[in-house]
C-alpha cells in the first residue's frame, strides 16, 4: 500500500519533506481488529507534534494520522461488531482499558503514534474503538469530528459553562470551530468572544455566531466564565487567565505548547491572573465514550467542519501550511476518492 512515514523527527518547513511517500507492508487484522480501507485522514496540531518531537513517536518509522474515515474490508478473528462495507471513524485514541478514565491511564495507545494511523491506504483498529458515521457527513466533513470536534467537545464539558454563561476561545481553526457550533446548539443563549490573530477569522467566526471577535491580547467586554485555549502558543494563556471572571476555568485544549513564545509565561502576575480562584484546566486525549456521544450530536446538530482538501501525494504541503498560514477550519488528507 501507499502511505506517507515519518522516519525520524524533523522541523515542519515550507518545501520541506519530513514524510515520506512509500510502498509499505499491507497490515494484517489482529483477534479483534477490523481493516479499513482508508478514504481520508485530517491534518491535526498532534501530528506537528509529533514529527517535530514534542511528543515523539516511541518507534519509527510509524505513519501518522488519528482523525480518519475508511470502510470495512476485513476483520480479525472475534470481530463481529461491523460488516464489510460499513464506513467508521477513527480517532485519536487507537486502544486502553475502556474505563471512564481510560485516558489517563499508561496502558493508552495514540493512533498515528504509537500505532501506524490513516495517512495510508489500509490500516488496522480494534473494532471497539471505531464508531460509525452518522448519515449526513460525507468522509472530508467527518474527519475533522474525530480530534478537532471531540476533543473541543471534552475540552467544552471540562469547562463547566451551561447556557447564559459567557465564553471564550482563542485561536480559531480546526477545533474552536467546531467548539462554536457545539455551543449554538447545546448552550443557544451563551455569549462567545474569540479571540485570534488571523485577520480572516473575525468574519469566519461571525458567520458562525461569535458575539465579540478581538485579538489575543484584547480584554474581553465583559468577564468570561470560561475560556477554551486551542492555540500551541503561551501569551493566549496568560491573556484568558486576565479575562476569566473570579472562579473563572481555562481549559488549555492542547497535547503540547511550544516553546517559542514561552518567556510570555515571565508576564504572568498573581493578582490579575490567578488570584480569586480561577482555575487552570488541560486536556488529556480523549475516551470511546467521548466519541460514542459526541458524533450523534454532532449529527443532530448539523455541525458542519469547513474543510481543505489535499492528495495524500501532497501531505508535507498540507503540514507546512497548517503550521504556517492562517488556517480556516481543518485540512484533510484525500488518501482515496470514491
Amino acid at each position: 500500500m501507499k502511505a506517507r512515514v515519518l522516519e525520524r523527527i524533523m522541523e515542519i518547513v515550507e518545501g520541506g519533506e519530513p514524510l515520506q511517500l512509500v510502498d509499505y507492508p499491507d497490515p494484517t487484522p489482529q483477534h479483534g481488529e477490523i481493516l479499513l480501507e482508508t478514504s481520508v485522514s485530517d491534518v491535526c496540531y498532534t501530528d506537528l507534534d509529533e514529527i517535530e518531537g514534542r511528543t515523539a513517536p516511541p518507534h519509527m518509522p510509524v505513519i501518522p494520522g488519528h482523525e480518519v474515515i475508511g470502510r470495512v474490508v476485513g476483520m480479525g478473528s472475534g470481530a463481529a461488531r461491523f460488516k464489510p462495507g460499513d464506513r467508521v471513524g477513527v480517532g485519536g485514541i487507537h486502544s486502553s482499558t475502556g474505563a471512564a478514565d481510560e485516558n489517563l491511564s499508561p496502558a493508552f495507545r495514540a493512533t498515528g503514534r504509537d500505532v501506524d494511523g490513516g495517512y495510508a491506504e489500509f490500516m488496522t483498529v480494534p473494532e471497539i474503538y471505531a464508531y460509525p458515521i452518522p448519515d449526513g457527513f460525507d468522509d472530508a466533513e467527518a474527519a475533522p469530528l474525530l480530534c478537532a470536534g471531540e476533543v473541543g467537545y471534552r475540552a467544552l464539558k471540562l469547562s463547566g459553562i451551561g447556557d447564559r454563561h459567557r465564553l471564550g476561545l482563542t485561536g480559531f481553526g480546526g477545533s474552536a470551530h467546531i467548539v462554536l457550533q457545539d455551543v449554538r446548539q447545546l448552550y443557544p443563549n451563551t455569549e462567545i468572544a474569540v479571540f485570534a490573530h488571523d485577520p480572516a477569522s473575525p468574519d469566519f467566526a461571525r458567520s458562525l455566531g461569535a458575539h465579540w471577535i478581538g485579538v489575543i491580547e484584547d480584554p474581553a467586554p465583559e468577564p468570561l466564565d470560561a475560556i477554551i485555549d486551542t492555540t500551541p502558543a503561551w501569551l493566549p494563556v496568560v491573556s484568558a487567565l486576565s479575562n476569566l471572571k473570579p472562579g473563572g476555568r481555562l481549559v488549555v485544549n492542547a497535547i503540547r505548547k511550544e516553546d517559542r513564545d514561552k518567556v510570555s509565561l515571565q508576564g504572568l502576575n498573581y493578582h490579575d491572573h490567578l488570584w480569586m480562584e480561577k482555575e487552570i484546566k488541560s486536556v488529556a486525549n480523549v475516551t470511546h465514550h467521548d466519541l460514542a456521544e459526541f458524533l450523534p450530536l454532532a449529527a443532530a446538530a448539523g455541525i458542519r467542519p469547513e474543510i481543505e482538501t489535499y492528495p495524500l501525494e501532497s501531505a508535507n504541503r498540507a503540514l507546512a501550511e497548517f503550521k504556517h498560514r492562517p488556517v480556516r477550519g481543518a485540512k484533510v488528507l484525500q488518501i482515496r476518492s470514491r
